[in-house]
């Protein structure tokens, strides 16, 4: 049952991934990095005021952070689901 998780999660990262280079190509200032967040320094409860020199690319480096945000937490859930059977394989193994 487990590695069917993990070939999902994988088929989901690869989803993922190619969504972010997509965005990537879409304007060269994002940049070709697929690990690293955009520059954007939002402040809790308003609006990014660069949003009113260039709707488009701000828009566009908020999607870009949101879908890296969300391959980041696929990650997690890799490491913590592969760890958490790594641990049964060895107590298996050492009893």
């Amino acid at each position: 049952m487990g590695q069917y998780f993990y070939f999902l999660m994988y088929f989901i990262l690869k989803y993922v991934l190619a969504w972010i280079a997509y965005v990537n190509s879409l304007d060269t200032r994002l940049g070709e990095s697929t690990w690293r967040w955009t520059y954007d320094y939002q402040v809790v409860g308003e609006r990014d005021y660069s949003d009113l020199d260039d709707k488009d690319f701000v828009r566009l480096r908020r999607k870009k952070n949101k879908l890296v945000t969300i391959m980041y937490s696929i990650f997690l859930i890799m490491f913590v689901s592969f760890m958490s059977w790594l641990s049964k394989l060895l107590i298996f193994l050492l009893n």
